[in-house]
């Protein structure tokens, strides 16, 4: 009921921000739930593919920070253009955010993440390194491992092999270049202390994940 509260209270105050500030955060918390009913949709499924597994953070994630960043621009009456590149370094950045989440569940340790490595593998979402990992050298081996529940040994198992295998880095890749992205529509906003700080949160986002799988 805590998150119900929330969500009415964040309702009430975007209908006094104006008509357009309502209607895109209720647009996003229809995208939220598409995302996440989605990944529900494709749960244990080792055929999951790539564009899916981005469909789903697209929703789950990205239009969240999207929005987030758009609301900022709005109520801070920028200029269009400048709403429209902040937008977009938010949906750069939710993707690059959820990426390196789903890196951070198979390469950072229990203590940092609060929750067992391998989580993702456990839950039976299949994130992009696994993904990656699932279409590489080491597929066969993976997939005889998933496609139903696992135990613990079988879900350290699985996360071992996408450490081993390439998806990690290729899921970096894929986060760095969403980051540029976000980076390149900041490169459209006039120098301030607020877009220094969000290109700096999204160099950290990077320099994070990469510490850790370094490890």
């Amino acid at each position: 009921l805590a998150g119900d509260f929330l969500l009415a209270r964040a309702s009430e105050l975007a209908a006094s921000l104006g008509v357009e500030v309502a209607g895109l955060l209720a647009n996003t918390i229809g995208r939220l739930c598409e995302g996440q009913l989605l990944e529900l949709q494709h749960a244990f499924d080792v055929q999951r593919s790539e564009e899916l597994y981005l469909r789903s953070i697209d929703g789950k994630t990205a239009s969240l920070l999207a929005s987030s960043c758009r609301i900022g621009g709005l109520v801070a009456e920028l200029p269009r253009d400048q709403v429209d590149a902040l937008t977009s370094f938010g949906h750069s950045y939710g993707m690059a955010f959820q990426i390196v989440d789903d890196v951070l569940d198979l390469v950072a340790s229990e203590a940092e993440m609060g929750k067992p490595v391998g989580h993702d593998i456990e839950e039976g979402v299949y994130t992009l390194p696994v993904l990656l990992t699932l279409a590489g050298p080491h597929g066969a081996e993976l997939t005889a491992l998933l496609g139903g529940p696992v135990d613990p040994d079988q879900r350290d198992r699985a996360a071992a092999i996408v450490r081993d295998g390439s998806g990690i880095t290729g899921a970096i890749a894929r986060a760095n270049a969403y980051a540029a992205e976000g980076r390149a529509a900041l490169s459209m906003l006039p120098d301030s202390p607020g877009v220094v700080g969000l290109s700096a949160a999204a160099d950290y986002l990077l320099d994070s994940v990469e510490a850790a799988a370094a490890v």
